[in-house]
Order: structure tokens, then C-alpha cells, then sequence
């Protein structure tokens, strides 16, 4: 059986020898590098199941690299984990808005490395529009958009259409971050009015109507929104 390719780009020698040691005893090959060009050489030739990737890198910066891979054609759908310090809350919005999947703070468990690389090979490349009309069912709570329809505990709910495709979409990849400008022009469009205090509201608004559910949808401090994915 081939073991998946994950690349590491890290530049702090003992974070890296950490990372590629709890990676491998998981299962996983491990390809690694301490530069951002040489990673975007190396995503291009291997094609890795993903990329766990430094912000922190001399040269060219992981954002940069983050962008240069998902402008590519040939590596855009690779997902990318990003490794950020405490306190880069910008950073981490920035990353997740070029197109990154998730991200780890440093300092990390390796429990916690592994639950969420593990989590997005689980959830695969964020796609437009992908399952725009899948009913979703997630025990006592079911999400119908084709039948504009959400069921609390097998009682209907009465959720405004925005609101309905805001629970859908964090509902369809669940432990994935959006960020409040991803959640706009993916929910609401970019030609709409529309500010970050409308999409906490609508979020309050659905919290209210899925009762003791409503912690299902969390709160990314800094950054967004993401739907709780149980599997972690």
C-alpha cells in the first residue's frame, strides 16, 4: 500500500525533525524543505497529498508560497496546512483567504498535528459550488437546501435563505475554516452590501434556531467561522 506524501516547509531544524518523525510513525511519507521556491519545485514534481507549510520562512514567506500554489494549476488543489505562531491572527486570515485549509498554532501537541492534517486529507480541495444542493444530515439535524428546509430534532426551522446557505456551506466541510470575507462572497456574493457584522449576525441568528445544536457552529476567534467536525 503507498503511504501519502505529505511536504513539510519549515525552516527551525528541531520543529522540523518533529515534524517529519510524528508524520512518518503516523503512516505518511514524509518530503521536507527549509525553502518557500524550493517548495513550490517540489509540490509541482511529487504532488503531495499536502502541504504543511511554515509562515515563518526567510526568503519567500509562506503567504507568498500559499499563493503561488493555489494559482497554480498544477498544484492548486494540493491542501495546505499552515503552521503559525500565537498572536498572527492577520496571518492566518490572510492564509485562509489565498486559499489554505486549516491551520496549527505553534506551539502544538503532535495529537493535535495529526487530528487536523488528518482531518483535511478527510474533507479534500475546496471547490466552488461543490454540493451547492447535497442534503446533509448530521444526527437530530438535517439541512435540505433543494427543499429550502432544516430539520431541529425532526421539527422544521425557519431559516431565512441566507442564512440556509451559510449553515450549508460550513455544514458541508465540517472543520474547515472560512474566514468572514470567504463567507460573503461565497454565501452572499460580491456584489452585495455587506459587512463583517451582517455575517455575525446571520451566525447568531442560525445558533438561535438549532437549539442545542448551535454549538455545532464555532466561533474562530480572530478569523471565522467553521462547522465542529465530531471526527477530531
Amino acid at each position: 500500500m503507498t503511504r501519502p506524501k505529505i511536504l513539510v516547509v519549515e525552516d527551525e531544524a528541531d520543529i522540523l525533525d518533529v515534524l517529519e518523525y510524528t508524520l512518518a510513525r503516523e503512516g505518511f511519507r514524509v518530503l521536507s524543505t527549509r525553502d518557500g521556491s524550493e517548495a513550490t519545485a517540489i509540490a509541482r514534481r511529487e504532488a503531495p497529498r499536502l502541504v504543511l507549510l511554515d509562515l515563518m520562512l526567510p526568503g519567500l514567506d509562506g503567504l507568498e508560497v500559499c499563493r503561488r500554489l493555489k494559482a497554480d494549476a498544477v498544484t492548486r488543489d494540493i491542501p495546505v496546512v499552515m503552521l503559525t505562531a500565537k498572536g498572527e491572527e492577520s496571518d492566518i486570515v490572510l492564509g485562509l483567504g489565498l486559499g489554505a485549509d486549516d491551520y496549527v498554532t505553534k506551539p502544538f501537541s503532535p495529537k493535535e498535528l495529526v487530528a487536523r492534517v488528518k482531518a483535511v486529507l478527510r474533507r479534500g480541495p475546496l471547490r466552488a459550488d461543490e454540493g451547492a444542493d447535497a442534503r446533509l444530515v448530521f444526527a437530530d439535524l438535517v439541512i435540505d437546501p433543494a427543499r429550502h428546509e432544516v430539520l431541529v430534532d425532526g421539527e422544521p426551522a425557519e431559516f431565512t435563505p441566507t442564512e440556509l446557505r451559510l449553515l450549508h456551506l460550513l455544514a458541508s466541510h465540517p472543520g474547515r475554516v472560512f474566514t468572514r470575507d470567504q463567507l460573503v462572497s461565497r454565501v452572499i456574493g460580491d456584489g452585495a452590501y455587506v459587512v463583517h457584522r451582517n455575517v455575525d449576525v446571520h451566525v447568531r441568528g442560525i445558533r438561535s434556531k438549532l437549539g442545542r445544536h448551535r454549538d455545532l457552529v464555532e466561533t474562530v476567534r480572530g478569523v471565522g467561522y467553521r462547522f465542529r467536525d465530531r471526527q477530531d
